[in-house]
């Protein structure tokens, strides 16, 4: 059975992983609260010049 790559590299590449998501998904949500806001305004906006 050919080692592929050590169990420490596999280790450490997910914990990567995990803490890039884990940072995207902060990212996302502090800057989804931000978007929301100017979303919700621009929406109402937009739906009293369509009516």
């Amino acid at each position: 059975m050919p080692q592929m790559a050590p169990l420490w590299w596999e280790i450490l590449y997910l914990t990567f992983i995990i803490l890039f998501l884990m940072m995207n998904t902060i990212m996302f949500f502090s800057f989804n609260k931000k978007i929301k806001t100017s979303i919700t305004s621009t929406n109402i906006k937009t739906l009293n010049w369509k009516w």
